[in-house]
């Protein structure tokens, strides 16, 4: 961060004020983008976020959006000064989406809007919102193809296009790199529903506009150099906050060096040393011995590492403050150069923005001995239509992406929460109802999988399932973890349950696997499909997701499962609801 100028100690009254006028700023910039979005992901999943930032690119405050972006946005905004610092006029607009600028993956894709004074001669902030498109091009409808080995295959790669220079909005710029640009690399297609990611991109542009309109608004009522002394502030004080947190933390573990290691499914380590100076409430955060880039597309890029790391440092915080760049502040983080967290320009990184950060996070919070291990894992499931044809040219299509729901990991004096996100994601899965109308499947299942958190004085959170029908033939991904190794308890907490995806295939004579005796009834059969696969589903087949469990803390023992009994007492019963049960009921109104 850059040097700041000495300002007087802040007054706690006007602190809070500028907090939540800041935090507000971006919740207003937030409902304007879900209230013009157009896409099932940004509108009803919610899989965006919005913020403000300092002229220095450092972030400022956010509302409670998704933290994996959050803490990486800062990279995107400071690569894009780098670039275009000198040059930049009001009305213009930059979009990004490169890993290598600031990226968390390639269907994150950034929109940055400079802030100037009212003489329109400095940036005096920056606004940005950064949204899940649920198709940017790539080898497999959806753009998170389980397969992939390199960037290439995942899509459109943006490292800077000024979308919109000095309010003229660049649409042949936009289909050069959506459609054009990615179609080129073998097997991969462009953009299979420019309209919906065009129209997506405009309501972000327009969010921005919003953030950009309240900012010069609470300058205008305080006076440029107050809002920037109590930006000032803000960051410092959470600069302090994690700073007590260290030398709290380094005070009750005894020792200033903390440890931990993880692995993920392939058997790649995650490997942390944290060292904490208790003069000044720092610590190195030192990945020293994690595994080397994946051939596979779980490697993460370094400001995800950031943003797992300032999420963990703002969850461990028992105080109301914003989440800004002064949490990291007392923090160095050394990541080893060629490691899958400091991968090659040309690595596959769609599942390590959604994996590996969990995993992280896992290792983070066991270093800092925090909690029991969440589901570790997001199960993202794609699905969809068009790409290129046999004879390689374009087809319009369409792309779905939902992320489910597991357990959260126990911690000393709570239980883990039942079928919920965990950490870094923070969205929603996509509403049964308006999945079945928009799309071609039936939701048969969605509930708690009971009894797949961990045992222990403090029990972990249960997974869920969700199963699948669809309705016609259509490509179908999933990319998961927690598939090998299951979320680990702590202090002689159980672990949780592994995840598991099953394919329930209908028997075709087309796939060669119907029954010899053409009177016999036709089963179909179950397939493990492992942690990331894509399948060709025919009419008829379903996907059944099972989602992991969380770790425990503590020794179970049988008092304490009969004081706790197992965590739903206060659920209601289970009602049939949605197509499914409408149509069992209108067939039972015509009688047998």
């Amino acid at each position: 961060m850059a040097e700041q100028p000495k300002y007087n100690p802040p007054d706690p009254i006007l602190l809070t004020l500028f907090a939540n006028r800041f935090m507000s700023v971006a919740e207003a910039m937030g409902r304007s983008l879900q209230q013009t979005a157009i896409s099932t992901n940004i509108k009803e999943r919610l899989d965006f976020s919005c913020a403000l930032f300092a002229p220095d690119g450092d972030l400022v405050a956010n509302a409670p959006f998704i933290p994996i972006h959050l803490g990486s946005m800062s990279f995107a905004v400071k690569y894009q000064m780098q670039l275009h610092a000198k040059t930049l006029k009001p009305g213009d607009v930059f979009m990004t989406n490169s890993p290598h600028a600031g990226g968390s993956h390639l269907p994150d894709i950034t929109i940055i809007s400079p802030v100037f004074d009212a003489k329109a001669e400095k940036v005096i902030f920056f606004t940005a919102s950064r949204g899940h498109h649920a198709d940017i091009g790539g080898i497999l409808p959806g753009s998170m193809p389980p397969t992939s080995t390199t960037i290439f295959e995942e899509g459109a790669n943006i490292l800077s296009f000024k979308i919109v220079s000095e309010g003229i909005f660049d649409h042949d710029g936009l289909v050069d790199y959506m459609i054009t640009k990615p179609a080129q690399y073998p097997g991969s297609s462009g953009c299979r529903n420019l309209r919906d990611v065009e129209s997506d991109l405009k309501a972000q542009i327009a969010a921005n506009y919003k953030g950009i309109q309240l900012i010069q608004q609470i300058v205008d009522d305080y006076g440029l150099e107050t809002v920037q002394e109590y930006m000032y502030h803000i960051r410092a004080n959470a600069e302090s906050s994690v700073r007590n947190l260290l030398r709290d933390v380094a005070k009750r573990a005894a020792t200033n060096v903390l440890e931990a290691i993880d692995y993920l499914d392939d058997g790649s380590p995650i490997q942390l040393r944290v060292e904490i100076n208790e003069e000044d409430g720092s610590a190195v955060l030192d990945f020293e011995g994690t595994g080397c880039e994946i051939r596979g597309n779980l490697n993460s890029p370094i400001s995800v590492v950031h943003s797992a790391v300032i999420y963990c440092m703002r969850a461990m915080l028992d105080m109301d403050i914003p989440l800004n760049a002064g949490c990291l502040v007392p923090i160095t983080v050394k990541i080893p150069e060629g490691s899958l967290l400091s991968p090659s320009s040309t690595a596959a990184v769609c599942g390590g923005n959604v994996l590996t950060s969990q995993r992280i996070v896992d290792v983070v919070l066991k270093a800092f001995h925090a909690c029991a291990a969440s589901q570790g894992c997001t199960n993202n499931l794609t699905f969809g239509a068009g790409g290129k044809d046999k004879d390689g040219h374009n087809v319009t299509g369409w792309g779905y992406y939902e992320t489910i729901a597991g357990g959260s990991g126990a911690g000393p004096g709570w239980h883990g929460t039942s079928g919920v996100h965990t950490h870094i994601t923070n969205t929603r899965i996509g509403d049964v109802e308006i999945l079945e109308r928009r799309y071609p499947v039936i939701v048969h299942q969605f509930g708690i999988r009971e009894g797949s958190g961990g045992k222990g004085k403090w029990r972990g959170g249960d997974g869920v399932v969700r199963e699948l029908e669809f309705l016609e033939p259509l490509q179908v991904s999933i990319l998961s973890e927690r598939r090998t190794r299951q979320p680990y308890g702590m202090e002689g907490g159980e672990p949780g349950a592994f995840g598991r995806n099953t394919w329930i295939k209908q028997p075709r004579e087309s796939d060669g696997d119907l029954p010899e005796d053409p009177r016999a009834p036709l089963k179909p059969r179950k397939i493990n499909i492992g942690g990331k696969a894509t399948v060709f589903m025919g009419k008829g087949d379903r996907l059944l997701i099972e989602t992991p469990g969380a770790g425990a803390w503590g020794v179970p023992d049988d008092e304490d499962d009969n004081a706790h009994g197992h965590g739903h007492e206060h659920v209601r019963a289970w009602a049939p609801r949605g197509s499914l049960a409408e149509r069992a009921a209108a067939q039972a109104a015509f009688g047998p």
